[in-house]
């Protein structure tokens, strides 16, 4: 069994699965109002050494500065519209082990992850949904001739059913299988460099079209822990980078599943420090044949909003 057949198979057995469980106690509606959920964290760890300390060591400072909201309401009767946005930023200053100057700061944490979900609540097994979701970073420095801002940038436009699992003041659990649009946009890419210029760019655009999965769950573990967990998959169909990339050692990339598993683990210490351990593994195999890892476990000021 291929393993873009066996993960719709599982994301079936899911909603299965949670109707079963769930079928004699369905999940309360949202309210008629905005409910919101927001928080704002920073977090920073800095180190420093004299001129004449002796060992090697070298001073850093690394700073976080993060907002995370959900918001959600029910329209009318037959419309829910639920939106949520992670958004981070941070960088990380080092000093030169000789000379002890201050190198200049360096990209630790950039993400933008916006998402805005409509279902349609009719009181059946699963819910129609459409959403749309923007993935990207605030500074793109992978190019040192030019600095881009908000790229690249992915698009994804989703249609499909959603079942809600869970559905609480302090806890959520929504699934959802559906057919999926994406647009990756690359602005300002080097096509032509002449003696170490760059002399022309052009935006790169690739389109799929193909099957999501996404599984969406917060719950508390604890009085003062809180787990979220998101899990994107994304299996392609059609793809314009078939054209482009036939003949070559990449030319069925495109093909391969591709999955998002995102889990953030937040311990509130008192009212305004709180810990958190944030991990994510990527698979993209256009992108990169391996699977790419992230952790990042800080701790520092946090306000909460709610509505």
């Amino acid at each position: 069994m291929s393993l873009s057949r066996a993960i719709i198979l599982a994301a079936f057995s899911t909603l299965a699965i949670t109707h079963t469980a769930n079928a004699e106690d369905p999940p309360p509606p949202p309210s008629d109002h905005w409910n919101v959920l927001s928080d704002i964290k920073y977090t920073i760890t800095q180190s420093a050494y004299s001129d004449n300390w002796t060992g090697g060591e070298a001073g850093s400072i690394s700073w976080t500065l993060g907002w995370n909201t959900l918001s959600e309401r029910m329209l009318s009767p037959k419309f829910v519209s639920r939106n949520t946005a992670k958004l981070a930023f941070g960088q990380t200053h080092t000093q030169n082990k000789e000379t002890k100057d201050w190198a200049s700061p360096a990209k630790s944490t950039d993400l933008i992850d916006i998402e805005s979900l409509g279902r349609f609540p009719l009181g059946k097994f699963v819910d129609p949904f459409v959403a749309l979701r923007l993935e990207s970073q605030f500074v793109d420095a992978s190019d040192p001739s030019k600095t881009r801002i908000v790229n690249p940038m992915l698009l994804t436009e989703s249609a499909g059913v959603a079942r809600v699992i869970e559905h609480a003041e302090d806890r959520d659990w929504t699934v959802r299988l559906g057919a999926a649009a994406r647009q990756r946009i690359d602005r300002d890419v080097p096509i032509e460099i002449v003696s170490g210029e760059v002399t022309k760019r052009e935006t790169e655009t690739t389109n799929d079209f193909g099957l999501t999965f996404v599984s969406d769950r917060y719950r508390p573990l604890s009085k003062t822990i809180k787990w979220e967990n998101k899990l994107t998959v994304f299996q392609a169909l059609v793809s314009s980078a078939k054209d482009d990339l036939e003949g070559t050692d990449r030319a069925d990339d495109w093909k391969a599943t591709d999955f998002n598993l995102e889990n953030t683990f937040t311990a509130d210490i008192a009212k305004f420090l709180v810990v958190s351990l944030y991990n994510q593994l990527l698979y993209d195999k256009e992108i990169d044949k391996g699977g790419r890892f992230k952790s990042t476990l800080g701790a520092g000021l946090t306000y909460k909003l709610a509505g």
